[in-house]
């Protein structure tokens, strides 16, 4: 998540890098957006186009994206993670540059968006192609990014607005950006087959056959969580996950090109990409002539960029769409990443559990640190670990009614500390060299309410659910989301996230096509994937409550016509709160769960701690 701007407030957009620390990029007073919109409404007229869009994302379709492609922030000052530009070349009252985003950031968006010419839409309510319709708007030439738009996005336009012309444009906004700041060319590292469980080329032999057997010249991966596992590589480009951005063109022979920005690579990596035959060649290198004409090459049309496509027919060459190969195989875990995300857990689990007996004395002694202090504080618990690399993200540490706010991250400008009788909702994550793990607790601060506690028992009621599930293969994460609801549905309350998400191997915190959702994806859950199980409440300007931790599939027993069932082993070791638990509304079989789970968590941590520390965790985890 980016930090918030604040209208006539000189900022900086805050990004983490795992490997190299914090880069702080310089942002300019909100008073600067308008003329900046004027400059891009001058570069739009010299493109001829009507309007042009401009998305949060950059040539990688990542969640995450280099200060380079914070494209949107420097027209706008919206900072949240998500959002699509609207911007026209004459605006007029009916007709205003906008703002797309979702629920999770239209208050933030209307704060941020304030001054600036610019207003805000919630893309839940109303798509941009029914917003351009409602405009009148529908026969216009629409500028638009090559390489930010996805194939998949381009096609949905042209169907959505038949009428309309969409342009394939020179990115205006890079045309006025006098100061951007240049692509990132951070450090990267060998993933060793100690951690990585399998060579590049016990990889690649699976992509490589069914390449083969469809008589394809290669594939384009253009997915660079993807690139890196398969190259077991990381890299250090982008906030929070360590990825280094490229591209990968693998050819059927086995010989592959890495294309990326140029950079200086540390010999035992360039040794080790030659011995594999992959090339490294710089991005000035894509063009046509990286197609062969006649040749056809798979390529993710979800994924990848509208760019590849028109490249391709530029060179006469055939892109033919499929998923991207490395989804599934980099989602199940094997063998060897199953142990070393058990043992980055049971250390991020020792980390947060230290963290933890801090916060309560801290508490208990009426110092009652701010949301800023726990970040800073709960950083310092995990460094103390020779393996860890940074947070996997943003940490969200909510005090009351912050809480409330799904995606909320304290600045200097809203940081408050907590307070007696309050909830405190606390969500983060570390990034280790042999995993990465994503954690909640909602910790009382004082005595809680009635009502606290029994929105508390229903989240965790369904958490519990979860965890026992079992279930057949070919199950999807949708078809278990309800589990996690159903007690919040008994009393007419619900949380407006996914239950569930996917998660990498010292990879991406937020990783598919696994997840757990209402609406979530239709791919079957296979042993050996992570997701999250985080089920919430949230009472809105009062407190929020989720309780998460990360789960593995695996094989419990086969079903009674002898296909695998599955169930969830739980992997995050770390009390769970039983001061907010109304023990009389869980049943026999959950108080079991929780015991259990407790004692595991126990064990695992009393032998490293110190004497308060250990009688702290003891009366945590004591059995209810």
């Amino acid at each position: 998540m980016l930090m918030p701007c604040h209208r006539h407030v000189s900022v900086a957009l805050t990004l983490y890098n795992p490997l190299n620390g914090f880069a702080i990029v310089p942002m300019h007073p909100v008073s600067l957006f308008p003329s900046r919109l004027i400059a891009l409404q001058d570069a739009l007229r010299t493109a001829v186009v009507d309007a042009y869009i401009q998305p949060m994302a950059d040539a990688f379709q990542g969640e995450y994206i280099p200060a380079c492609a914070a494209r949107l922030p420097y027209l706008t000052g919206f900072t949240g993670s998500a959002g699509t530009g609207l911007f026209f070349t004459e605006p007029a009252p009916q007709r205003p540059h906008t703002l797309f985003t979702d629920g999770r950031y239209t208050l933030q968006a209307a704060s941020e968006l304030e001054g600036s010419g610019v207003v805000a839409v919630n893309s839940g309510e109303i798509t941009l192609p029914h917003y351009l319709e409602q405009c009148n708007a529908t026969s216009l030439r629409i500028g638009f990014d090559a390489w930010l738009v996805t194939h998949q996005q381009c096609e949905a336009w042209a169907k959505q607005l038949p009428h309309a012309t969409f342009v394939a444009i020179a990115n205006p906004v890079d045309a006025i950006w006098e100061d951007q700041p240049a692509p990132p060319t951070g450090a990267v590292q060998l993933h060793p087959a100690s951690l990585a469980g399998a060579s590049y080329t016990h990889k690649r032999a699976p992509l490589l056959a069914a390449l083969q057997k469809q008589g394809l010249d290669g594939a384009m991966l253009t997915l660079p969580d993807g690139i890196n596992w398969l190259l077991n590589i990381r890299g250090s480009d982008i906030p929070f996950n360590p990825l280094l951005l490229g591209y990968l063109q693998l050819h059927t022979n086995g010989t592959a090109t890495l294309y990326t920005e140029a950079r200086a690579f540390a010999p035992e990596i360039t040794e080790y990409l030659h011995a594999q035959q992959v090339t490294v060649a710089p991005m000035t290198a894509i063009g046509p002539d990286i197609f062969p004409r006649g040749s056809r090459w798979q390529i993710d049309p979800a994924s990848s960029a509208q760019a590849w496509w028109q490249l391709a027919e530029q060179a006469g060459a055939t892109l033919v769409p499929a998923e991207d190969p490395t989804l599934l195989p980099k989602a199940c875990k094997n063998a060897v990443e199953l142990d070393g995300i058990r043992a980055a857990h049971q250390r991020d689990g020792l980390a947060l559990s230290r963290f933890l007996h801090w916060f309560d004395t801290q508490v208990e002694t009426g110092r009652f640190p701010s949301e800023l202090q726990v970040v800073e504080v709960l950083e310092q618990f995990r460094k103390t670990d020779a393996r860890y690399r940074g947070p996997s993200f943003a940490t969200i540490a909510g005090s009351g009614a912050h809480g409330a706010i799904v995606h909320y991250r304290a600045t200097a400008q809203t940081d408050r500390r907590v307070r007696r009788h309050e909830l405190f909702l606390l969500d983060s994550g570390g990034q280790y060299d042999d995993g990465t793990t994503d954690v909640t607790r909602t910790l009382p601060v004082g005595t809680p309410s009635d009502i606290m506690r029994t929105h508390y028992t229903r989240v965790l009621k369904g958490h519990i659910a979860l965890a026992m599930a079992r279930f057949p293969e070919g199950t999807s994460g949708a078809q278990l989301d309800v589990l996690a609801r159903q007690y919040l549905w008994e009393a007419g309350l619900d949380y407006a996230h996914g239950t569930g998400h996917g998660v990498g191997a010292y990879l991406c915190v937020h990783e598919g096509p696994q997840r757990i959702a209402s609406k979530g994806s239709a791919v079957a859950l296979r042993a050996g994937m992570i997701l999250s199980n985080e089920p919430g409440y949230y009472a809105a300007d009062k407190y929020g409550i989720r309780i998460e931790n990360l789960v593995a599939v695996v094989e419990v027993g086969r079903t009674e016509h002898g296909k695998p069932l599955f169930g969830f082993e739980t992997l995050t070791l770390a009390p769970i709160d039983t001061r907010l638990v109304m023990v009389e509304m869980l049943s026999t079989a959950e108080r079991n769960w929780l015991n259990d789970y407790h004692q595991r968590v126990f064990k695992s941590h009393e032998s490293a701690m110190q004497s308060a520390e250990r009688h702290w965790l003891a009366q945590a985890t004591r059995a209810i």
